[in-house]
């Protein structure tokens, strides 16, 4: 692999504490308080966290009762999606005005190419700028930019001065800024994955660079060729405007065990709506549907089923998930978390194309 004769300028974009910041922007009661979006029953999760709330160690995924004796001020708030939708779409308005190339990876963050840019400017710094000011205008919300020559180092980039930051890692400095990064902060290596490296005495990207590709491949199968070469500053992925999401899915956890199968079918009504309201909206239909169901004692099953035609209507999907619930009743543990996942994206009209769709 060689790096390109002429460097790209990619920007990744993400919005600094997105769900909470649309909330304090909406409720000037919340502003410079600890706040977290989720529910703050006793066996809920938080979603996000402000930035008062990140002082204490709050972050997202943690427990709410944890939340809540991290800090004892703080203040949960119930999820509005739809508002972060619409919020994302005005952002993602802003980013076609720059370029057509926008890879977004979720409702707050997105990655542009701006190498050729709508606007004809030269320095991509200077377009991240823009963007930044223009999100800010338009939404009274705050983002994080990340300036380089690939996606790996844009997104580095766009967490080293958060909140309301910019970060520009250029072609000569970017080796030298992945050598001095701790393994654990690479995008793409989880937790379990960096206790593995560091098993291996690998902390930093400098110990990464020094393992050869045989040695990467044979304790990271097919992550290795990938370490290797991040590890040298090089990411030849491209940002795709194109991506298709490989599954859609939503989940609810409650607030007492649920024992029956009732009561269970009728908690998953919701969550059936709610992913085919996102089919329906983007134009796909789904062959494969994954029933997800967490117990009491948190050991999670999940059972699936693929059918041979797109499935083509909500009673028909709750037909199937009834049909994967059935059998795991009389439960020997109550249920705490449902879900449903779809998979197997197709477009609704095999015709036409989907429409790029933003993540639930």
């Amino acid at each position: 692999m060689e790096t390109p004769s002429r460097p790209r300028k990619i920007i990744h974009v993400d919005m600094d504490a997105f769900y909470a910041s649309v909330e304090q922007r909406d409720n000037p009661e919340l502003r410079g308080l600890p706040i977290a979006v989720g529910h703050g029953e006793a066996r809920g999760v938080v979603a996000a966290a402000s930035y008062e709330a990140r002082k204490f160690g709050v972050h997202s995924a943690m427990p709410s009762v944890t939340a809540k004796r991290k800090c004892p001020a703080l203040i949960f708030v119930r999820p509005r999606f739809d508002a972060y939708r619409t919020v994302s779409q005005q952002i993602h308005a802003i980013f076609a005005e720059y370029t057509p190339l926008i890879e977004p990876l979720s409702l707050d963050e997105a990655y542009l190419d701006v190498t050729e840019n709508l606007k004809g400017m030269e320095v991509a710094t200077e377009i991240a700028e823009e963007i930044r000011g223009q999100i800010k205008a338009r939404t009274g919300l705050t983002a994080s930019a990340g300036v380089s020559y690939n996606k790996f180092l844009a997104k580095m980039a766009s967490d080293q001065r958060k909140p309301d930051g910019l970060f520009v890692i250029t072609p000569k400095n970017g080796p030298a800024f992945v050598e001095a990064l701790p393994v654990k902060k690479f995008h793409g290596v989880g937790p379990a994955t960096a206790e593995r490296m560091h098993k291996l005495g690998i902390q930093t990207g400098g110990d990464l660079k020094a393992r050869d590709l045989a040695f990467l491949q044979q304790h990271f199968g097919k992550s290795g060729p990938y370490f290797y070469w991040i590890a040298r500053g090089i990411d030849e992925r491209q940002v795709k405007p194109d991506r298709v999401r490989k599954s859609i899915g939503a989940e609810d956890t409650f607030s007492t065990d649920i024992h029956d199968f009732e009561t269970a079918r009728s908690e998953l009504q919701p969550l059936i709506e709610k992913v085919w309201r996102y089919c329906d909206a983007s134009g796909i239909r789904a062959k494969t549907v994954t029933l997800k169901v967490k117990w009491g004692d948190f050991t999670q099953i999940t059972r699936s089923r693929t059918v041979a035609a797109p499935i083509g209507s909500t009673a028909e999907l709750a037909e199937i998930v009834t049909l994967l619930l059935s059998p795991i009743f009389p439960a020997p543990n109550g249920i705490r978390l449902l879900g449903v996942t779809l998979s197997s994206l197709d477009p609704a009209d095999a015709g036409h194309e989907p429409q790029l769709a933003l993540a639930l």
